[in-house]
């Protein structure tokens, strides 16, 4: 019986052992296809840090972290459980392969519809700031289509705002790029409140009837991917703290830029700032389209900060009462204490043109002059 029962230990043995050298044989041979198709692809890192894994199963060891800003080689992906991966190279002196999530990197195709839109930027400043308040899916264009997206920008993520867009409201915006609750108003709710508003004789708002989408511009500390479009209802923007009490409830800001500040910095456009001189776009929430185009903004405003007061005074601004129907971008030129901002107004008989305003120092004071000709771009307030 002991005999017997020896006989059968190390037959099983024997069978572990061959089965181990098949699996060995089959590891290699799974190697030897993934060199033989080469490499597909290469992606860039986007997350902050993320894991190459032996396996994309749920039971698998990390073998690499890699940063934001890594080049990887993709040699093949694999869809499991609805989730991607793709399988990887590292350029890491072992040459480290392995499997990564597809939320993690960005494939060179999709980076290149990135930079696209960032060569479009030119010698364009940033109009505004911005930070998205839960996690929200960057776009190549200002539409819900599913082939738009880029990839996930993270909660907290921050940017520049290059310009924006007014799109009328769609009926089943994206979960991920919707209301901050997830559950926006229905196409058939919202509709109900515009009607309920015209019959009140309220003025159409621009929340009610458009979406606005914000074209971006990422630092690589954010994001490899330079630009991208962002679903308004996700963005908080970053009005500078020193001046973010002028705003009225019914007139907000949506451009600010620095005037008493050399070329490096007049375009910061974050909370944290110290007291200084604005030009400041505002906009109302009323429709206020014409042929079916909407103004980026309909009121302006000059700040300047008195050192020596410690205190703001209005340099300039449209006279109370009236509006104006501009374009971005705003731009700013000069140095020191002379300055120059343009930007495009529409006048009364529908004529867009640019037009430029003159900031200069009268006795340590600040002070604008408008065009001669901007009584015809302002209009009776709605």
């Amino acid at each position: 019986m002991m005999r017997f029962r020896s006989r059968y230990f190390f037959a099983a043995l024997a069978v572990l052992g061959l089965f181990q050298v098949g699996c060995t044989y089959i590891d290699q041979a799974f190697s030897g296809v993934t060199s033989a198709l080469g490499v597909t692809d290469t992606a860039t890192v986007i997350a902050k840090t993320a894991q190459i894994r032996t396996s994309y199963a749920v039971v698998a060891a990390d073998v690499l972290e890699v940063n934001r800003g890594d080049r990887l080689d993709v040699l093949d992906k694999m869809e499991f459980e609805k989730v991607l991966w793709f399988r990887v190279r590292a350029h890491d002196p072992e040459a480290t392969e392995g499997w990564i999530e597809a939320q993690n990197v960005i494939t060179s195709e999709t980076l290149e519809k990135s930079k696209k839109l960032a060569e479009g930027f030119g010698d364009r400043s940033p109009q505004a700031s911005g930070i998205i308040r839960a996690a929200s899916n960057l776009r190549a264009q200002p539409d819900m289509n599913a082939e738009n997206i880029l990839f996930k920008l993270a909660k907290g993520s921050t940017f520049e705002i290059m310009s924006w867009k007014f799109v009328p409201k769609t009926e089943a915006p994206d979960v991920d790029d919707g209301a901050p609750d997830g559950n926006p108003a229905s196409k058939k709710e919202k509709n109900e409140e515009i009607e309920a508003a015209k019959v009140a004789g309220e003025p159409e708002k621009i929340d009610d009837k458009y979406d606005i989408w914000y074209e971006v511009k990422l630092d690589p500390s954010v994001s490899p991917a330079p630009a991208g479009w962002l679903f308004g209802r996700q963005v908080d923007l970053q009005v500078p703290s020193d001046i973010s009490f002028f705003q009225q409830n019914n007139r907000k800001f949506v451009t600010w830029q620095r005037i008493d500040a050399d070329n490096a910095d007049k375009n910061r456009t974050g909370r944290a700032s110290t007291p200084g001189s604005y030009v400041i776009l505002t906009r109302t929430n009323l429709v206020k389209a014409i042929d079916g185009v909407e103004p980026d903004f309909d009121g302006i405003l000059v700040l300047a900060f008195d050192k020596y007061d410690q205190n703001y005074y209005t340099v300039w601004r449209n006279p109370p009462g009236t509006d104006v129907w501009g374009q971005l971008p705003l731009r700013m030129e000069g140095q020191g204490d002379n300055k120059t901002f343009s930007i495009k107004l529409r006048n009364q008989n529908g004529q867009v043109d640019e037009r430029k305003f003159v900031i200069f120092k009268d006795r340590n004071r600040m002070r604008v002059t408008p065009p001669e000709d901007i009584a015809q771009y302002q209009f009776k307030s709605k």
